[in-house]
C-alpha cells in the first residue's frame, strides 16, 4: 500500500502551496465520487496553518464535498445499473478499480438505504465507510434528490466544521486528539444530530 502513503504525502503537500484552498476544494470533491483520500487531512493541514481561516477552508471543503456528492448520486441514478438489473460496465470498472469501493460494501450500504432512505446520508457524513459509495447508491435508489442535498449538507458541514472548530478553539494541541478520536466525536455528534430529528418529528 505505498502508493497509498505516497497519495497521503500527495495530499498534505497541497497545505504548504499557495493553491492549497482550492487543492482542498477539489479534493473534496472528488472525494465523494472516487478519490481514497479524505479531504480531512488537508483540512487539518490548512486550520493549522492558518487558524484564523479555519471556518473558511470547512464552507471550501463543505461545498465542493456537496458538489461532488451531486455527480456521485448522478452517477448512480444514470449510470450503475443496466435495464437487465446488472451492473453497467462502468460500475464494474469502479468496482474493480476504485479503491475502498467493491460489491462487498455496495450490498452492505444498499442494505442501510433499503431500511432507511436518505436518513443513512445523515451519519454518512461521519462515518469512516468513503463517502462515494453512499453518494453513488443513493443515486442507484432514486433517494429524493431534494432530500438528499439536506442531509449531505448537513452531514458534511457538520462533519468540517467540527473540524474548523477544534482546530480553531484549541490550536496544534488538538491534532493528536483529532487523529485518535475523531471517530468517537463524530459518533456523539450523529447520535445528537439524528435525535434532535427525531424529537422535531414527533414532538412538533
Amino acid at each position: 500500500m505505498n502508493w497509498v502513503k505516497k497519495l497521503y504525502d500527495w495530499v498534505l503537500a497541497w497545505a504548504e502551496s499557495p493553491y492549497g484552498p482550492i487543492a482542498l476544494f477539489v479534493l473534496a470533491f472528488i472525494e465523494s465520487i472516487f478519490f481514497p483520500i479524505p479531504p480531512d487531512i488537508l483540512l487539518i493541514a490548512l486550520a493549522l496553518g492558518n487558524s484564523k481561516k479555519s471556518f473558511r477552508f470547512a464552507l471550501n471543503c463543505s461545498v465542493g464535498s456537496v458538489l461532488g456528492a451531486i455527480i456521485g448520486y448522478s452517477l448512480g441514478y444514470y449510470a450503475w445499473v443496466a435495464s437487465s438489473g446488472e451492473f453497467t460496465g462502468f460500475a464494474n470498472f469502479f468496482f474493480h478499480n476504485i479503491p475502498g469501493f467493491t460489491v462487498e460494501l455496495y450490498e452492505k450500504i444498499a442494505l442501510l438505504f433499503e431500511k432507511w432512505n436518505f436518513w443513512v446520508i445523515f451519519t454518512a457524513g461521519f462515518t469512516p465507510i468513503p463517502y462515494k459509495v453512499f453518494t453513488i447508491t443513493a443515486g442507484v435508489f432514486q433517494v429524493n434528490f431534494f432530500m438528499f442535498i439536506i442531509a449531505s449538507v448537513i452531514s458534511r458541514s457538520a462533519r468540517f466544521f467540527l473540524v474548523a472548530w477544534l482546530i480553531w478553539k484549541y490550536g496544534p494541541s488538538i491534532k493528536g486528539f483529532i487523529d485518535k478520536y475523531f471517530n468517537w466525536l463524530a459518533l456523539g455528534f450523529t447520535v445528537f444530530l439524528i435525535g434532535g430529528f427525531v424529537l422535531i418529528k414527533y414532538f412538533f
